[in-house]
């Protein structure tokens, strides 16, 4: 009989335990994240054949990537040069980004990402950068130039296939 009534006495307890544990569950999203928005992440053109912009778009509209391009000057020509990206953001289709300075040259870009000429996901330029890049250059000398120009840096082709190991 005594645990009877033990058992009674816990009941209210038990109750809100379940009705607490279930407030909490509600307060908490605990559904998958679903993404917003295209995926804008890939290879692009870059200036000359060769170079690329390769793009991360992560969470919360951050963006990381780089640069890859030849050097041209006497002391880095032909070499490839990585400028990664110190800054970077996307707000809708807004796309802006900076670079670190490698061999005294910096990269910003600030434009859009739209829709190219490619019919579907994965096709070359399906995704195209349309912007104003901005070079910032520093001689030997200290003196820092500037230039910029409209740009559109088409996205490289993706294989899309599912099994990276499928065949043709």
């Amino acid at each position: 009989m005594k645990s009877y009534k033990l058992g009674l006495h816990l009941l209210p307890l038990f109750f809100a335990v379940i009705v607490s544990t279930l407030s909490i569950a509600q307060s908490h999203d605990v559904s998958p994240a679903v993404k917003s928005g295209p995926d804008y992440s890939g290879m692009y053109s870059f200036l000359r054949d060769g170079e690329f912009v390769q793009l991360n778009i992560e969470k919360q509209g951050r963006v990381t990537g780089f640069v890859s391009r030849y050097g041209d000057k006497e002391s880095d020509r032909g070499v490839f040069l990585d400028h990664f990206f110190k800054a970077g953001k996307l707000d809708g289709n807004q796309l802006t980004f900076t670079t670190d300075t490698v061999h005294g040259v910096a990269w910003e870009f600030q434009g859009t990402v739209e829709r190219g000429e490619g019919k579907n996901p994965g096709d070359e330029a399906y995704y195209v950068l349309k912007g104003t890049l901005i070079e910032d250059a520093m001689d030997e000398g200290k003196k820092t130039s500037t230039h910029s120009r409209q740009v559109a840096l088409k996205m490289f082709p993706q294989d899309l296939r599912s099994d990276p190991n499928a065949k043709n």
